[in-house]
């Protein structure tokens, strides 16, 4: 039969003696009836299924032909037509031992033929058997008077001990050490408590366990999974009171964090620590890239506070968890000089900047490490105490400018499993914590190796540290990255343990966080085949929020992965300003694909309800949300506007500057460029959903037409606050991710005409300001239930003759219903995409007195100040490439 595989395996010990197998395992010609069946285990490894198992290390398994009970195959869908294999009940008294080696299931075929040998899977029986009181503890270091208690999940470890050195020391090697045993409880968590350890001390635990990817017992130096403070490059858990006032500067103790009454109106603005400071030569140069630029005065915090006097109230940071792929010692970081001097449309650049990638200071940080600490590289001293107190620096410094702040979470995947050194979870407690496909393989959808926060215990963690984020720093949201991946369940365990803080006892209302994320499904998960996603059309009635794709593409044209540049979009030339690229179809293709995304644009500013209902553009019909096609499913996916997240672009995928730059015809002039900027900008903040813009949209911000800057440098996501250098035409943006298109990108980098200066971006910036105060000048925009929109909310010219293609026509009309803004009857929003005045026939308001909004009657656009209401016609006539927004008073 030969030997166990390394790798977990395809089976999976689902309970006590329940064994479950996929079919396809049962070797070709042969029946699981015509096998002899064994759960084998050794505490060392090496089982040899050619040997026979020795007395006391195995249990016969027969096939139980009822298949497996309808109550495991609906906790774990993804069991469905598994065998079921069961053995003697009395196998349960040993599980603990046996757990703590290898274990395989063997078969032998007793006319000779072929047999079967498989590593098991035991995260599912880990479960059964552990979680339900284990999931009650509190893990990580705990803080007695008389005290220091350290507690860590590892049910399958032979032994565990706690491992310290003084504060202040170096990475001194383990016999250095004070080691302290730990002492197993029946639920597989190990516990030590020892006498007051000082504030700083390093620490490691020292856990010995069978790895399956291995075959071997390892002795694993680890430092803890729920660490709140790390030596530099995360080599030592450090011990920390996080409540220690050491730690607690003023800025972030005393700065009290802004109110936001509804989720409805966030309005989020999406920025990388480093982004925020690196290339800003108004930051103190040992500021530059870190937590403190934010306490800074300089021109970025000069452009947030502007924001936030115009209405932005949330910055959105990318992760700022402990990240496994940026240096943390400032001298073991690499930067390429003298980029500035090649071509716009250069190769050179990126060249240079791929061979120090790994060594440089910049990664987005979807890369976790510890979910629990601050990142080092953002922290002038990483050591200990110092991030956290920088950390809260910057919330307080954000709190002081107004502004409330979300933390990106990243728990679907860990940046490695097994061995790797990068490997916290698996070397504590290995095969539990990530997802394993059938063959026994870490599934790496999500590009690294996949978390299974279905596993209690992973699902645990994922809780514990947003709740520790929120309590202990003070934090008022949270985005989650592919969201998707984990369990409604997941989600809604971190809603009820957040709405469980007050503002007495921690200093917060939990309940006011706001929680959103990447609500994609796809994978081995897709369709709920593993479980209920935190996806699109799950979250219904939660309050969470997911990323709208359907405005996104209706606005941009296409979809993040295209390989053609070219494909328009409503505010990307699709409603007049063809770019002639075949991608786009003939002219009837063209219309056809604007009549749908005029549908989506309008859903979208609805709140992408699927109750909402409109005359669709495309077809004339009166739909619901969830009637309007998107790809094969419905459009509309949401219950409550505060379940939608709308947006135009993010840190991944181009900027808005560049998609524009890429779909509008090459001969725009800059100018009408700006003014598409804007109106796409506009589908955001005017829809009735939280709003959400990329840092530096509202900039003409370019990556240099980069779709992935995930590891791109400083380089090309620089972000200048002076608006003397959009970023564009900094070079080809690397081959990783972008070489398929270079031959699109290169005339375009090249052409010094698709470079905006100085003047045009600050127009685009006053614009943008316009828009945010456009937004907060009537609680009609933000209605914030599906109930009041449902009331108020219309496209009266939708699928009619008075449509014009290209055009968006809303009204929001506060005679019908309960009176939400006390001094407006009436607010019309018309998005006019094309490059001609449209004189929009609007019949409901034939003869109403209807004026621009005193935002735009006073603000920086001069253009929709030609805009002008006939009433007698019921016309408004809104000049090229223009919002305007009207209103009614009282």
């Amino acid at each position: 039969m030969g030997q166990v595989p390394l790798g977990y395996g395809s089976a999976v010990w689902v309970a006590d003696a329940l064994v479950a197998l996929p079919a396809w395992a049962v070797p070709a010609g042969r029946t699981a009836e015509q096998l002899r069946w064994q759960l084998r285990w050794a505490p060392g490894g090496g089982i040899d299924p050619d040997r026979p198992a020795e007395p006391g290390s195995h249990v016969n398994l027969t096939l139980d032909p009822a298949g497996l009970p309808g109550a495991v195959t609906y906790a774990f869908p993804f069991l469905l037509g598994y065998l079921a294999l069961r053995g003697d009940p009395a196998v349960a008294a040993a599980i603990p031992d046996i757990l703590r080696g290898q274990v395989a299931l063997t078969a032998a075929d007793p006319q000779g033929g072929e047999g079967f040998a498989s590593h098991v899977q035991t995260a599912t029986l880990l479960d059964d058997r552990y979680a339900a009181s284990a999931s009650r503890r509190r893990y990580g270091v705990t803080h007695h008077p008389d005290a220091t208690a350290f507690t860590l999940w590892a049910p399958t470890a032979a032994d565990v001990g706690l491992l310290t050195w003084p504060p202040g020391t170096a990475d001194l090697p383990p016999e250095q050490a004070a080691h302290r045993p730990m002492v197993r409880a029946e639920d597989g968590s190990w516990t030590v408590r020892t006498p007051v350890l000082a504030s700083g001390t390093r620490y490691l635990y020292q856990v010995r366990v069978y790895a399956p990817t291995t075959g071997l017992v390892q002795t694993n130096l680890v430092t803890d999974p729920a660490s709140v403070a790390l030596t530099r490059d995360s080599t030592r858990s450090v011990v920390l009171d996080l409540a220690d006032p050491a730690y607690r500067p003023a800025i972030w103790a005393d700065t009290p964090t802004p109110a936001l009454a509804r989720p409805v109106d966030s309005m989020i603005y999406e920025l990388h620590v480093r982004d925020f400071s690196a290339a800003d030569p108004t930051v103190p140069p040992e500021h530059r890239g870190r937590y403190l630029a934010f306490a800074d005065d300089t021109a970025g915090t000069r452009h947030l506070r502007a924001l936030a006097e115009a209405g932005l109230n949330t910055v959105h940071l990318l992760p700022t968890f402990d990240i496994a792929t940026i240096p943390e010692d400032p001298a073991a970081q690499a930067e390429p000089a003298g980029l500035a001097a090649y071509p716009p449309d250069g190769q050179l650049q990126q060249a240079l900047l791929a061979a120090v990638r790994r060594q440089d200071a910049f990664n987005w940080g979807y890369d976790p490490w510890h979910w629990s600490a601050p990142e080092g590289s953002y922290a002038l001293d990483p050591d200990g105490g110092a991030r956290v107190a920088e950390f809260r620096t910057m919330v307080g410094a954000l709190h002081r400018m107004g502004l409330r702040v979300v933390l990106d979470q990243v728990f679907n995947h860990t940046t490695a499993s097994g061995q790797d050194p990068h490997s916290v979870l698996d070397r504590v407690v290995p095969g539990y914590y990530h997802r394993l496909d059938p063959t026994g393989a870490v599934y790496t959808t999500t590009c690294c190796p996949n978390v299974a926060t279905e596993h209690v215990m992973a699902g645990r963690a994922m809780t514990d540290s947003v709740v520790s984020w929120a309590r202990h720093y003070r934090v008022d949201g949270f985005r989650f990255d592919i969201m998707g991946h984990h369990t409604r369940a997941n989600l809604l365990a971190i809603r009820a343990a957040l709405d469980e803080l007050t503002l007495e006892r921690d200093g917060l209302d939990g309940r006011s966080i706001y929680l959103y994320g990447e609500g994609w499904s796809f994978g081995e998960v897709a369709g709920n085949a593993r479980f209920v996603q935190a996806a699109q059309g799950e979250l219904g009635g939660t309050g969470i929020g997911s990323f709208s794709d359907r405005v996104r593409d209706a606005v941009r044209g296409g979809g993040p992965f295209d390989a053609d540049l070219a494909r328009q979009g409503f505010a990307t030339g699709l409603a007049g300003d063809p770019n002639g690229a075949p991608v786009n179809g003939s002219a009837d293709d063209q219309a056809a694909t604007l009549a749908w995304a005029t549908d989506l644009l309008q859903l979208g500013l609805a709140g992408n309800l699927r109750s909402f209902t409109l005359r669709s553009q495309r077809t004339g019909l009166t739909l619901r949300g969830d009637q309007v096609d998107y790809y094969g499913g419905p459009a509309a996916y949401a219950d409550e506007p505060a379940e939608v997240v709308s947006y135009v672009d993010a840190h991944d995928g181009e900027t808005l500057f560049d998609v524009l730059t890429a779909k509008l015809p090459v001969d725009l002039p800059m100018g009408e460029r700006v003014r598409m900027n804007t109106l796409a900008l506009a589908t955001v903040a005017l829809a009735q959903t939280p709003a959400f813009w990329h840092a530096g949209a509202d900039l003409l911000r370019s990556k240099s037409l980069d779709r992935n800057s995930y590891d791109s440098g400083d380089w090309f996501n620089r972000l200048d606050w002076s608006g003397v250098d959009n970023g564009f035409g900094r070079g080809l943006p690397p081959a990783a991710d972008n070489e398929a298109r270079w031959a699109q990108m290169r005339p375009l980098l090249g052409n010094r005409s698709l470079k905006p200066g100085p003047s045009d971006v600050a127009v685009a910036a006053a614009a943008a300001r316009d828009l945010l105060r456009l937004r907060f000048s009537t609680p009609l925009l933000r209605l914030g239930s599906a109930e009041l929109i449902r009331a108020k909310v219309s496209f009266p010219v939708s699928g009619t003759g008075d449509a014009h293609p290209g055009v968006v026509a809303m009204v929001v009309d506060d005679t019908v219903g309960p009176r939400v803004d006390p001094t407006l009857s009436a607010v019309v929003v018309v998005l006019n995409a094309t490059p001609r005045a449209v004189p929009q026939r609007l019949p409901p308001l034939v003869g109403a007195d209807l004026v621009l909004s005193p935002v735009q009657a006073g603000g920086s656009d001069p253009v929709v100040r030609q805009a002008r209401w006939r009433p007698a016609e019921g016309i408004l006539e809104v000049p090229p490439r223009t919002v305007a927004v009207v209103v009614r008073g009282r």
